[in-house]
């Protein structure tokens, strides 16, 4: 048995623990904070350096374990091609939400709680990606819940608590209805264990009990991915959230939902994906353009982390129309739109969060125009981390939805092509109208001049933690567009093998 996995999930556990249980100052508590989601880091970079790339399509550094033998579900753990980027991506983020900390805590004097939530958070994201057992992967699932409920209902804004409570009610249903849908596969299948289900892909199941099991698991994870029309408690969450919350939320909670998709509502039933992948690829194109019209109205007079909050619906919308095509191109897009998305709006909000530092507000009409005039090194990442996000070839937005529309291009022989390039013609329409307001949004808060009520305000620039969390994020932005292999070249054996 590996110690890797449970070193992965042990580490940010136990930095929780000694942040929750020990009194501590708020600059030892920031350092432990650091430690403990640095050493977490350091254990998936050495999971990745001893990880078979000619063999992703495998599990790896499994952990199998008698865990309740009544129902027979084993604490079983592993790592593949698709789950590995998502592991580095979430260690990154919670190590980088942690330095942020350093120089930017919304509420000062309670610094130790939230860094004991955010790694308790990062425990249940990492559990989430490798666990290889349906009820394994559920009670991580849920652990999520929680730490995030706080961190929104506690640091937030003044619409906190509606938030929140909006945020647990939408995931406990989608919970809740995940669970039934994973019982249902159980009922067919005879088994939790997500490696065996994932060979046996879908025998033993019948097609109105895959079918069922498959519209349960969409609306479950379709609440966390977010899919339209059920997206609502997204924009008021990420809106009050704190920074931190924001860059988790957006980074790697809503990876969750399309993840689950992919490695449990696709490969377990596949003749339920099937029959629904119409409907899914539909909702996923009317996410895409609702999305744009919504971030077009914002940009005239609306609050910054709103308008990248829908941003996230549409650019999500897209890694569903990947999953909706049931064809390597098209998943491939949804894995590599999962990745992007957490790189790039992890950046965007950040950003946004060193602005309501800095000035207060992140109301549009408020911040007014020439944050590069005034803040240039801001205002200059704010420039780039907008460009990437509409989907600029060259940067790492560009090719989750390249690939996705691709892949509806020509979708799965099961489905229909016409249906399917209507899709890609609208979702097309998608990409123009985000480009337009995201410039949009440059031409009103970076360019021109700096507004009367900040010319001649003190407000200072980037500082130290401020670059150390957002520059990792800017070169991998870059790095993954200028060679997508970085995420395709290791996902590429498992996504064949989940559709064989």
């Amino acid at each position: 048995m590996s110690v890797a996995l449970p070193l992965l999930l042990g580490v940010p556990a136990a930095g929780a623990a000694l942040l929750a249980a020990v009194p501590m100052s708020e600059r030892r508590a920031k350092v432990l904070g650091v430690l403990a989601s640095g050493a977490t880091l350091v254990v998936v970079l050495v999971l990745t350096v001893g990880f078979d790339f000619g063999a992703a399509s495998r599990l790896q550094d499994g952990v199998d374990v008698r865990w309740l033998p009544a129902i027979d579900v084993r604490f079983h753990l592993g790592v593949d091609g698709i789950s590995l980027p998502l592991v580095i991506l979430t260690a990154l983020l919670t190590l980088l939400c942690a330095i942020y900390t350093v120089g930017s805590v919304p509420e000062a004097g309670r610094v130790r709680q939230l860094l004991a939530l955010v790694l308790l958070l990062e425990v249940g994201v990492l559990g989430t990606f490798v666990a290889a057992d349906l009820i394994v992967f559920f009670v991580f699932f849920e652990i999520v819940l929680i730490p995030m409920y706080f961190l929104i209902a506690a640091w937030g804004g003044p619409g906190r608590r509606p938030a929140a409570t909006k945020f647990i009610l939408f995931t406990l249903l989608g919970s809740a209805l995940m669970l039934v849908g994973f019982l249902v596969i159980y009922a067919g299948a005879g088994t939790f264990d997500m490696t065996a289900l994932a060979h046996a892909h879908g025998r033993g199941i019948g097609a109105a009990p895959q079918l069922f099991a498959f519209v349960l698991l969409l609306i479950g994870f379709g609440i966390k991915s977010p899919m339209w029309p059920l997206h609502t408690w997204l924009p008021d969450a990420h809106t009050e959230a704190p920074t931190v919350g924001s860059v988790l939320l957006a980074g790697v909670l809503l990876k969750m939902g399309t993840y689950g998709l992919v490695r449990i509502a696709v490969a377990d039933v596949p003749d339920g994906a099937r029959r629904a992948a119409p409907a899914l690829g539909i909702l996923a194109v009317v996410g895409v353009v609702y999305a744009a019209f919504a971030c077009l109205a914002l940009v005239r007079s609306g609050d910054l982390k709103r308008l990248i909050a829908f941003s996230s619906v549409g650019h999500m919308g897209f890694v569903l129309l990947g999953i909706a095509t049931l064809t390597p191109v098209g998943i491939q897009g949804a894995l590599i739109g999962n990745v992007a998305h957490g790189v790039i709006t992890g950046l965007l909000f950040f950003l946004v969060g060193g602005m309501k530092d800095r000035f207060h507000t992140s109301e549009i009409e408020e911040l007014g125009g020439g944050l590069l005039a005034k803040v240039p090194v801001l205002g200059g990442l704010t420039l780039f981390a907008a460009i990437a996000s509409l989907g600029l070839p060259g940067l790492a937005g560009f090719w989750g939805e390249m690939l996705a529309m691709l892949g509806a291009w020509s979708p799965a022989a099961a489905l229909s092509r016409p249906l399917f390039i209507v899709l890609m013609a609208v979702a097309g329409a998608g990409t123009i109208l985000t480009a337009v307001y995201f410039l949009a949004m440059l031409r009103r808060v970076d360019f021109g001049v700096v507004t009367a009520r900040w010319r001649e305000a003190p407000i200072p620039d980037a500082v130290a933690a401020d670059l150390v969390a957002w520059v990792p994020l800017t070169v991998l932005a870059l790095s993954i567009g200028v060679w997508p292999r970085l995420v395709l070249g290791v996902s590429d054996a498992a996504v064949r093998g989940l559709l064989r």
